[in-house]
């Protein structure tokens, strides 16, 4: 996964990884919220999810020490982190500054 991961995240398009875990409440809220963003979006963003149980070694190089953890790439570089659940009009509006 380490490579891939690396892959996708260093590209020109803004990637949204979404790290999280099914037995994570707040994170089960924001399947919705991504799906919107992401159907909105289309080609200017790609939004990869990423579970947390099955990827420790990804999410502890990050820094993830709750989820829902909302991270934006951009050409490999970390443009913002949020925790947390977040509404689609917050999410909306950090991809917004990029």
């Amino acid at each position: 996964m380490k490579g891939k991961f690396d892959a996708l995240v260093s590209q020109d398009q803004p990637v949204l990884v979404d790290f999280y875990a099914d037995w994570c409440g707040p994170c089960q809220m924001m399947v919705p919220v991504l799906k919107e963003v992401a159907q909105e979006m289309g080609d200017r963003l790609k939004v990869i999810k990423v579970d947390v149980d099955k990827n420790q070694p990804i999410a502890q190089r990050f820094g993830v020490r709750s989820i829902p953890m909302l991270i934006l790439f951009k050409s490999g570089e970390i443009q913002w982190k949020k925790a947390g659940a977040i509404t689609k009009r917050e999410l909306t509006q950090l991809l917004s500054q990029v």
